[in-house]
């Protein structure tokens, strides 16, 4: 019987970190298989675990974004060890850990499974809004002549617009997130303005979109459609915040499916975004 007084709670190596992203696709959470590389490249001192007889055993991620925000993800108790009191305690271990992280009073937040949440907000997290996971198949489109591929030097506006969404600057994550495996990145422009972004990338099953980024429903569903015809015949998925009801009618439109929900939960206030702009959320592990 694990006594929880002789578990290790440790920083992971890159090693161990990988583990985390491993158990996530075998608990069905369908990362892509280059995901780890950018999770790690954005926070390589934002993985932590239990450790029990030399042997990870429960993890997640404590992630800053230079120092005024945090997220919490990829938490995960191997099957072996659930319902003992280990994930309880490494909770709230990394919550402590992540607020001496970030500067005074920054804002932390994290996407919580339904069973979870009363757990979350006894924590001090609270609802800021559902996200549902949606599944559909890529297929063929017109699309706008205002749609092209992210360029190399298109990095600033699309930096200054995830800003707007995201509520905070992730340079080290947009920067290699744009540039993962597999995946396209398509901008939408008018009159050289920017006014929309998405990401589709190969992932364990299928292919997922995020984010995807737009300042209205019209300009989101063309992303959306470039997305879909890069990954014709296949199984797609995208992550939307209810709130946003342009991004409701958009999935709804496309006859997509239901999966599964969580619900963005924020420790402290919630950031300024611009989440009419959201229709697509980036990641459930990195926010």
């Amino acid at each position: 019987m694990i006594e929880l007084k002789n578990l290790n709670f440790i920083k992971l190596n890159r090693d161990g970190a990988k583990i985390l992203v491993d158990w996530a696709a075998s608990e069905g959470w369908n990362p892509g298989k280059d995901d780890f590389d950018v999770f790690w490249k954005t926070d390589p001192d934002g993985f932590y675990g239990f450790y029990f007889d030399d042997q990870l055993i429960a993890g997640g991620t404590i992630i800053s974004y230079n120092d005024e925000y945090g997220f919490m993800g990829l938490f995960i108790v191997h099957p072996d060890y659930r319902g003992i009191g280990i994930g309880k305690k490494l909770w709230h271990l990394r919550k402590n850990l992540l607020i001496k992280r970030l500067k005074n009073g920054a804002t932390i937040g994290m996407d919580g499974v339904i069973e979870m949440q009363p757990f979350y907000e006894k924590g001090g997290f609270h609802i800021a809004f559902r996200d549902e996971r949606y599944e559909c198949v890529g297929q063929n489109a017109l699309i706008s002549n205002s749609i092209s591929t992210i360029q190399l030097n298109d990095f600033d506006n699309i930096l200054h617009y995830d800003i707007k969404c995201f509520g905070f600057k992730r340079l080290a994550f947009l920067k290699n997130w744009l540039n993962i495996p597999n995946s396209k990145s398509f901008k939408y422009m008018e009159s050289s303005n920017l006014k929309g972004y998405a990401v589709i990338r190969k992932v364990h099953s299928g292919y997922k979109i995020g984010p995807l980024f737009a300042d209205n429903t019209e300009i989101a569903e063309e992303l959306f459609k470039a997305c879909l015809k890069n990954a014709i015949g296949k199984l797609v998925y995208i992550d939307i915040p209810v709130i946003n009801k342009g991004a409701v009618n958009l999935v709804k439109k496309y006859n997509a499916k239901y999966i599964f929900e969580c619900a963005r939960m924020y420790y402290g206030q919630n950031p300024k975004t611009a989440t009419d702009k959201v229709y697509g959320i980036t990641t459930f592990e990195l926010g």
